[in-house]
């Protein structure tokens, strides 16, 4: 009797602890990456607690089934070798299920890896997101500002993450968004995102770089394109600019609350040369390498 009231209050208490649980960010997507790795997470959740069923009532049935109970005392098992059918089942079963979940790993691979869907005609805001102990910085090259720990992004528009470590390696991750990439420090590695709902989500170092690393987090504001503009244009106006003695502070390892400044640190401490990952050509590099001159003449035009 003792034994039954306990599993029947770890019953209640579990369900009463899973009933005040949020629902889980990777479940509640804002952007088509995410929304495609969602589907692929459910797919294979489904695709397991169907194995799982099946072979638990196999399981069941052959324990009731073949019980020793329901045999005469002088019962003895026919010998068998084998069967072909059984064997075919237990071996065919498990190679297409893989071979299925391969195929579609790979293709959503590719998908999450290019420009989201649906946006591949528009130009995507390049934002280079760099992390350090432990903090996150944001700079915007095009709209000449810069963040720390907190992004502002458009919504229905690409985003191209442009990302390298000034400490060890982290991992940029916005989970509502898309999946994780990694940042290094003597490469650039790009994350393709885009957002279709305006909020408030929530970003974060998915890598353990150090004590700091449980506080190494960031928002992301989505907001409408208009939104966006006025509020580059009023960081414009009212920001201070970023020099590199500030910068020099704030590399330092610690934690720091959410900062903006006019002008950025690639100005003075310029990200790696090697972009891995990036998929673009050989003219898409030529254009990268036509932006940056551009910016950086603009920022001797207003430094004059």
């Amino acid at each position: 009797m003792k034994i039954k009231s306990f599993f029947f209050m770890m019953v209640i208490t579990i369900a009463t602890v899973l009933t005040g649980c949020e629902p889980l960010a990777v479940f509640d997507p804002k952007g088509p990456q995410a929304e495609r790795q969602a589907r692929d997470i459910m797919l294979s959740i489904g695709i397991m607690s169907i194995v799982v069923i099946v072979v638990f009532a196999i399981l069941i049935y052959i324990l009731i089934k073949y019980r020793a109970s329901k045999m005469p005392e002088d019962y003895e098992p026919p010998h068998i070798e084998g069967n072909k059918w059984v064997e075919a089942i237990c071996i065919g079963i498990p190679i297409i299920i893989v071979g299925y979940l391969s195929v579609v790993s790979v293709q959503s691979n590719y998908i999450v890896e290019s420009t989201p869907q649906g946006y591949e005609d528009q130009e995507p805001l390049v934002i280079y997101a760099s992390s350090s102990d432990w903090k996150w910085h944001f700079s915007y090259p095009e709209e000449d500002i810069e963040t720390v720990n907190y992004l502002y992004i458009p919504t229905d528009r690409p985003i191209e993450f442009k990302l390298y470590s000034y400490g060890p390696i982290t991992s940029f991750w916005i989970p509502q968004l898309g999946g994780q990439k990694y940042a290094m420090a003597d490469m650039i590695t790009t994350l393709h995102l885009a957002a279709d709902e305006q909020g408030e989500l929530m970003g974060r170092n998915a890598n353990f770089s150090g004590k700091g690393f449980a506080e190494n987090t960031f928002s992301v504001n989505a907001v409408s394109p208009k939104d966006f503009d006025e509020w580059v244009d009023e960081v414009k106006e009212t920001a201070k600019p970023l020099t590199e003695e500030k910068f020099d502070e704030i590399l330092q390892p610690g934690h720091l609350g959410q900062m903006t400044f006019t002008g950025t640190h690639l100005e003075f401490a310029p990200p790696p040369e090697h972009d891995h990952g990036s998929g673009d050509s050989e003219e898409d590099h030529e254009v990268h390498e036509e932006d940056h001159e551009k910016h950086e003449a603009h920022s001797e035009h207003n430094s004059h």
